[in-house]
C-alpha cells in the first residue's frame, strides 16, 4: 500500500516537526532575576573645633605655636564612616589681617607643622597615632578616617607669625581651609 501525501498534508507534517524541534530548544532556556544594591556610608564633615591662637605677641618678635599645643594649636576634627579612605588639602593663609585690613603679619607653616591622629584622643599634647610632624602644604596620602571603631580623625596644625618692627596694634586673623573628600581607598 503506496499513501500518497499532497502537498497540504506535508506542509502539516513539516510544520508539525518544526514545532516539536523548536519546542525542545525553548524548554531548555531559563531565566534569573538579579539586583544592584548599595550602601551609602556616613557623610564626612570636618569643623574647626579649636583656632590656631597665638594670643599675645609684640612688634618685631616672631612667635611660634606648635602642633602639640593643647591650648594653642589649631585642631580640626573630621568625621566620617570608620576606616574609611580620605584625602586632605589645606589651604594655608600667607599673612594675617586686620579686621579693617589696613595691615598685615606675615604668617609661616613649616614641613613639621602638622600632625594626624587617628585614636580616639582629641588632646594634641598626648598623641595618639597617625601621622606627627608632616608637612601641612603636603599632607600625606592613606589617610583613613580613624579606625574599625572610631569615626573620626584630628589634625593639630602649629605654625609661626612674624611682626615686623612697625605692625600696627590690633587684632589679626586669617583663614584657614582644609578640604577633605572621600577617596574610595
Amino acid at each position: 500500500m503506496i499513501f500518497k501525501l499532497d502537498k497540504k498534508k506535508i506542509i502539516y507534517i513539516l510544520v508539525f516537526i518544526i514545532g516539536i524541534i523548536v519546542s525542545s530548544k525553548v524548554s531548555a532556556q531559563d531565566v534569573a532575576n538579579g539586583s544592584a544594591t548599595a550602601n551609602v556610608q556616613a557623610a564626612l564633615a570636618i569643623v574647626a573645633t579649636q583656632d590656631l591662637q597665638f594670643g599675645s605677641v609684640f612688634q618685631g618678635v616672631a612667635k611660634s605655636v606648635a602642633n602639640n599645643d593643647a591650648a594653642a594649636a589649631g585642631i580640626f576634627t573630621i568625621t566620617g564612616e570608620a576606616s574609611a579612605g580620605i584625602s586632605a588639602y589645606m589651604t594655608l593663609p600667607q599673612y594675617i589681617a586686620t579686621a579693617t585690613g589696613d595691615d598685615r603679619m606675615n604668617i609661616a607653616f613649616q614641613t613639621t607643622d602638622l600632625s594626624i591622629d587617628s585614636t580616639l584622643n582629641a588632646d594634641p599634647s598626648a598623641f595618639g597615632d597617625g601621622w606627627l610632624d608632616v608637612d601641612p602644604n603636603n599632607i600625606p596620602n592613606g589617610l583613613v578616617i580613624g579606625s574599625d571603631l572610631v569615626s573620626h580623625t584630628m589634625l593639630f596644625l602649629g605654625g609661626r607669625v612674624l611682626p615686623s618692627v612697625d605692625q600696627s596694634a590690633g587684632a589679626y586673623s586669617g583663614n584657614i581651609i582644609v578640604t577633605v573628600a572621600y577617596n574610595g581607598n
